[in-house]
């Protein structure tokens, strides 16, 4: 079969790999209809974090069951399903308390000695616990909805996730910082999901401040840092925010969220901080601020977000602004890493 490969920083190629085939009796395998590169991908294309010549690529793919183990029994082929980036029990005392990011047995797509979800099949360990299949199957979804399924295997349920970590609930104010996928997800979340009533988007490229506005964002703020943290207080009366979400991971995200929060405020952190921001805790206990942060147990999530997708009350598919087939890979990753693409489709 085919798949993306990484073999060095800015170079992406597709290659011929061993297909996809079940090892263990809790394997399911699944061809891929829809992929897509995602922002953290990008840390090792760009050289930021090592990553191993070789590696396959991706984690974010729906497709449909093509084989499945003796011992799985909630999947069976022909199924569609959407798959989490990474994959988990669902039994373990950490998948029981929702983290399903920290399973006993879990992975992630892409690792070392695993499929990667850019390509043409993937072997899903623990197919009973990670994959949720969607109601109808393949004839029961338009093809129109399959990019809003695809999305809820990362970046809108991490969105999500920041929201439900900062506490945001119905009629509430949040803030969003961060302007990619995770983050427009977050806003689209925090409006349509927990019923925020008001959601400011820092964000300083209007493409991507129009999709914001479009899943809710009230405000939108371009300025940064301290200009930022100023502009914030003064949309919400000097206080600052009850509810901040950092989608970025970075030290000026960082320092920006803990500057913006207001007095007894809560930050819900799912940026992946490769930068290794330093937190200082004493704005933290001097603020009286809750600071909560985790990758995202994408999971926890799915069975509610694909109904809703299915209803039509959720649509995260404006994210995706370009879709290529597998074979242009390489020009997928640099559109996101020159910022002409937000996120990236992979078709066929």
């Amino acid at each position: 079969m085919r798949a993306a490969v990484y073999q060095a920083a800015g170079v992406v190629t597709v290659e011929d790999v061993p297909d996809a085939a079940l090892v263990e009796p809790t394997d399911a395998v699944v061809e891929v209809l829809r992929s897509c590169i995602c922002g953290s991908d990008l840390w090792s294309y760009r050289g930021v974090v090592d990553r191993a010549p070789g590696s396959r690529c991706g984690h974010e793919f729906i497709g449909t069951v093509t084989d499945v183990g003796a011992a799985v029994t909630t999947v069976r082929p022909g199924d569609l399903v959407v798959s989490p980036f990474t994959w988990s029990d669902n039994t373990c005392p950490a998948c029981l308390d929702g983290v399903h990011t920290r399973c006993d047995h879990g992975g992630g797509f892409g690792a070392p000695g695993s499929d990667g979800g850019q390509g043409e099949a993937v072997r899903v360990p623990q197919a009973d616990g990670t994959l949720v299949a969607v109601p109808g199957g393949r004839a029961g979804v338009d093809d129109a909805q399959l990019p809003a399924l695809l999305a809820l295997s990362d970046v809108m349920a991490t969105g999500l996730h920041g929201a439900v970590l900062a506490g945001v609930g119905a009629g509430s104010t949040a803030v969003v910082i961060g302007d990619g996928a995770v983050g427009l997800c977050a806003v689209l979340g925090a409006r349509a999901v927990l019923g925020a009533e008001r959601v400011v988007l820092m964000s300083r490229h209007e493409d991507r401040a129009a999709v914001g506005r479009a899943f809710g964002a009230t405000d939108v703020v371009a300025a940064r840092g301290e200009e930022g943290i100023a502009a914030v207080r003064e949309l919400t009366g000097g206080r600052g925010a009850r509810h901040v979400v950092e989608a970025v991971g970075t030290p000026q995200s960082w320092e920006m969220a803990l500057g913006m929060a207001r007095v007894g405020g809560q930050v819900g952190a799912v940026g992946v901080p490769h930068t290794s921001p330093e937190i200082p805790l004493f704005p933290i206990v001097r603020q009286h601020l809750s600071v909560a942060a985790g990758i995202a147990p994408v999971r926890k999530y799915l069975p509610d977000l694909v109904e809703r997708v299915l209803a039509g009350t959720l649509d995260p598919s404006p994210v995706f602004d370009l879709t290529l087939p597998l074979a242009q890979v390489a020009e997928g990753y640099a559109a996101m890493d020159q910022r002409r693409s937000i996120k990236t489709v992979l078709a066929g």
